[in-house]
């Protein structure tokens, strides 16, 4: 077997990690200062998407090492873009994993069996869970422009990753917020009205 010389060009076709190597050497992006830059406000939008932190995390560090295998001329749109696509099939994965479980009874009792959260929490958790499910009901468009704004990105960076036109984020950010909030009281008074 035939070992592997980082240094020797000829040995790039025989050794793919050479070649990965040399591929690194040449890129134009600094990944560990987009990195430091991008991560905490990808996580954030990936939270939004997948409502789990933890998952959240892990996706976003998935993002970055695709990013590793590419070199694009805007990193921080890229990154988004592949982050809302592995939201996207998580969330598909999500739905075909659960049309399977058997244990969501199991789960329902574990909850009732746990200690009661302080009020505090409680109420913070419902507030969550209502906007969440406000956001849930406007158009995927909507929902995206409001996540990029969340997460930090600009109005080039929406444009980028929604296809709207720079001139339109802003009206569209902003009818989105009010489609948010509309969409907010209706489920408030509909919740209110079943109690």
């Amino acid at each position: 077997m035939q070992r592997c010389r980082f240094f020797s060009s000829a040995s790039l076709h025989l050794c793919p990690s050479a070649s990965l190597f040399h591929y690194i050497g040449t890129m134009r992006t600094d990944w560990a200062k987009v990195y430091t830059e991008t991560y905490q406000d990808l996580v954030r939008f990936l939270h939004r998407k997948v409502w789990d932190a933890d998952r959240a995390q892990d996706l976003a560090q998935e993002v970055f090492v695709r990013a590793l295998k590419t070199d694009p001329k805007d990193p921080r749109a890229w990154l988004f873009t592949v982050a809302n696509n592995l939201a996207r099939d998580e969330a598909r994965s999500a739905v075909r994993q659960k049309k399977h479980l058997v244990l969501l009874k199991g789960e329902a009792d574990a909850k009732q069996e746990a200690a009661p959260h302080p009020t505090e929490e409680a109420e913070r958790q419902e507030q969550v869970a209502a906007v969440r499910e406000a956001l849930e009901t406007l158009a995927e468009k909507d929902q995206a422009v409001l996540l990029l704004w969340d997460a930090g990105c600009n109005y080039d960076e929406i444009a980028d990753q929604t296809g709207l036109s720079k001139g339109a984020v802003g009206t569209t950010l902003a009818r989105a917020r009010a489609r948010l909030v509309e969409a907010h009281r209706r489920l408030e008074g509909k919740n209110a009205a079943s109690r």
